[in-house]
């Protein structure tokens, strides 16, 4: 029986696609909607500030993307508890592939859920072979969304 899913998702369609077959496949289990920071990606935030104007520090857009990253998976935390899943949220800081083999690992974990790709450009190309490696390095199965 599986009692504790990890969705991996980020702001791609994909993420949605995935977290929303995790509602539907594993609607008695408890998912953990898990999101991994990289510090280094800020092309989002730059974005923005670009639009606005306004300049920030390094650690000024860390935080922001912090912040962002909360916003994002309260979201998603939101929509479970909509459709009456137990559901939780938690971030990490890293490279991704590891990061989500590491947390399954750690958290006892007995699905892991992603999107196949995630953004667009070198970004899309990096997270299809994230899906590639997690699938390759989990301790327990992946289902991969497209």
């Amino acid at each position: 029986m599986v009692d504790k899913v990890l969705v991996s998702v980020d702001r791609s369609e994909q993420a949605m696609n995935a977290f929303e077959w995790a509602l539907e496949e594993f609607s008695d289990a408890h998912l953990t909607v898990l999101h991994v920071v990289e510090p280094l990606n800020l092309e989002y935030i730059e974005e923005a500030e670009i639009e606005s104007g306004i300049e920030l520090t390094e650690e000024e857009r860390y935080e922001k993307l912090l912040t962002e990253t909360e916003n994002l998976l309260s979201r998603f935390v939101g929509v479970a508890e909509d459709e009456g899943v137990e559901a939780s949220y938690d971030y990490v800081e890293g490279e991704p592939s590891r990061s989500i083999v590491e947390y399954a690992d750690d958290k006892d974990v007995d699905h892991i859920v992603m999107g196949s790709h995630g953004r667009s450009g070198l970004s899309r190309i990096l997270l299809g072979s994230v899906a590639e490696n997690v699938t390759r390095r989990s301790p327990v199965p992946v289902t991969v969304v497209r």
